[in-house]
């Protein structure tokens, strides 16, 4: 018995543990929920034909924008030759990885018969905006899978037990900038294509606008580089399996506060633009979000503290200096991220036309999600902490020693050449 508590208190009762723990009690309410969901069909939701997009494609679309960083950063390292932020694009890739697949995840509960998945690959619509996301997903996933293979590889058990597989896995890494080049085309397409479909479903007039392809890519490459960034950090502060090159992080999140300025023109631009004009739906859709009931989400949640703030932040350099204050500033942008999708895919099923004959008349229901959604939508963000706790400790996602070394050595070789 004392051996027995022993062993509890030495692997259980620990921080690790503790943790495993607590995301384990998540998974296992949501494999519940996820029961009752599939065994009673979306009835058991608080969706409707009117609100049919709810929390779980607002999970969809946030993992999806946070996992840009991935493209983003492997273009910038394999691509324009910024090889010193490697480390940063391996975590990226990571993180993608594990984004794409909590997305899969929310589409598999949210399409009512995920059975019938493989019917986008069988039955072409390509004149569907919807068909072309389907496809980049699915094809992207892939790319993302090859890409971290290299990754996997590194787990020191495959190593051990499948030394010829790891061997193989580890050779994909010569095709990276091939990879890159595929990412970046597929990810580029459907990150703007996400905003595009939203953009022509002219039957929720305040979705209706062009600009909804720029503000989904422009947010997704900030909020993703921000996440790699924020996780690195936080990593680095939690466990010392992580190792984080602060100079790195500083000169990326430099970077990323130049293109807040840029997501928060084109933010601002929306906004005036949406303000000074009267369209029937758009008006009052326009007014749920800025006085209504999403107004604290938009001002607050979105604009100041998730746009504003943050970018003032990585700008000044003082404050960007600083580990606790740089931190900050990239879990605002995350958060305002999530905070810009939320608002977007509610808002515009909040406010209802009709289109029957005569005159044109604006309905408003309401959305409130149900336990279910809460539960199983809860477990797929559990799901993506517990895939990145476990390659943080087994698969040194966050290792930017590598890069330390050549630095010195570059610098070394250099003070050389000077000295001859």
């Amino acid at each position: 018995m004392k051996k027995f508590i022993k062993t509890i208190r030495e692997n259980i009762v620990t921080p690790w543990g503790m943790w495993l723990s607590f995301l384990g009690v998540i998974l296992l309410s949501a494999l519940v929920a996820g029961i009752i969901i599939f065994w009673k069909g979306l009835v058991v939701t608080n969706l409707t034909d009117l609100v049919p997009w709810g929390l779980w494609i607002t999970i969809d679309l946030s993992s999806i924008a946070v996992s840009a960083g991935a493209f983003s950063l492997c273009a910038g390292v394999y691509l324009f030759g910024l090889k010193r932020y490697a480390p940063i694009a391996r975590t990226a890739t990571f993180i993608g990885l594990i984004g794409y697949t909590m997305a899969m995840l929310a589409l598999v509960l949210d399409i009512g018969r995920p059975d019938r998945f493989y019917k986008a690959m069988l039955y072409w619509n390509v004149h569907s905006l919807m068909w072309e996301v389907t496809m980049c997903v699915m094809l992207y996933l892939t790319v993302l899978i090859l890409e971290s293979m290299p990754i996997f590889a590194s787990l020191e058990w495959l190593r051990n037990k499948f030394p010829l597989v790891a061997k193989k896995m580890e050779t994909v890494h010569h095709y990276a900038p091939v990879l890159a080049i595929i990412g970046l085309g597929l990810s580029s397409l459907h990150q703007s294509s996400l905003g595009a479909m939203y953009g022509v479903i002219k039957a929720r007039p305040y979705l209706y606008k062009p600009e909804m392809a720029v503000l989904f890519m422009f947010s997704a490459i900030v909020g993703g580089i921000a996440l790699t960034l924020f996780a690195s950090m936080l990593s680095g502060r939690l466990t010392p399996k992580a190792k984080v090159s602060d100079i790195l992080v500083e000169r990326v999140a430099q970077f990323l506060g130049y293109l807040m300025i840029g997501y928060l023109y084109f933010r601002f631009w929306d906004w005036m633009a949406t303000r000074y004009m009267h369209e029937p739906g758009r008006t009052e859709a326009y007014h749920l979000l800025t006085v209504g009931p999403l107004s604290f989400n938009f001002w607050f949640g979105e604009l100041l503290l998730g746009t504003l703030i943050p970018t003032i932040i990585l700008l000044y350099k003082p404050a960007r200096l600083s580990p606790f204050w740089r931190m900050l500033g990239l879990g605002l942008i995350v958060g305002g991220v999530v905070a810009f999708r939320y608002d977007i895919n509610i808002v515009g099923q909040l406010a209802v036309m009709s289109y029957l004959p005569g005159e044109a008349v604006v309905s408003y229901t309401t959305y409130t999600p149900s336990l279910v959604e809460w539960a199983s939508g809860l477990g797929i963000i559990a799901y993506g902490l517990l895939a990145f706790s476990l390659g943080v400790k087994y698969l040194r996602v966050v290792d930017h020693r590598l890069t330390s070394e050549e630095h010195e050595v570059v610098t070394v070789e250099s003070k050389e050449t000077v000295h001859a």
